[in-house]
């Protein structure tokens, strides 16, 4: 197996630090921009999209900063993704930042996936 590439992408919102962790960290949040559903047992997210679910652990967070997830089918136990809040020092704009691993040739279709999924986010928040 060939180690995966770590890409990111950031996308400026107007919202709250609060809010947009919600968005981030709950199966509610979650659901609303960035999958069908979510389910969860303790340390454990399960999404679900067209009916079919993916299971991803919690490996780190921190109170409105940010979220990692490793896919558990994942076989490289160095990826992850993460949805970070970013805030500039002097303006105070916040933008999301996703940063995930993927193949190689894989890198620019899966940044055009997150760039969908943010822009999903942009609506529900009116952003």
């Amino acid at each position: 197996m060939s180690a995966k590439t770590k890409y990111s992408v950031e996308v400026p919102l107007k919202t709250s630090i609060g809010i947009l962790y919600e968005m981030i960290s709950t199966p509610s949040g979650l659901s609303e921009w960035f999958c069908d559903d979510v389910n969860v047992k303790p340390g454990k997210f399960f999404f679900i999209w067209d009916g079919e679910e993916e299971e991803a652990d919690i490996i780190r967070q921190k109170n409105n900063e940010y979220v990692r997830y490793h896919w558990v089918e994942d076989e490289d136990d160095k990826a992850y993704f993460e949805l970070r809040i970013k805030v500039d020092d002097i303006t105070k704009d916040v933008a999301i930042v996703v940063t995930d691993f993927s193949e190689e040739d894989e890198v620019e279709e899966n940044k055009v996936f997150w760039e969908s999924q943010l822009n999903d986010l942009k609506r529900v928040l009116g952003s």
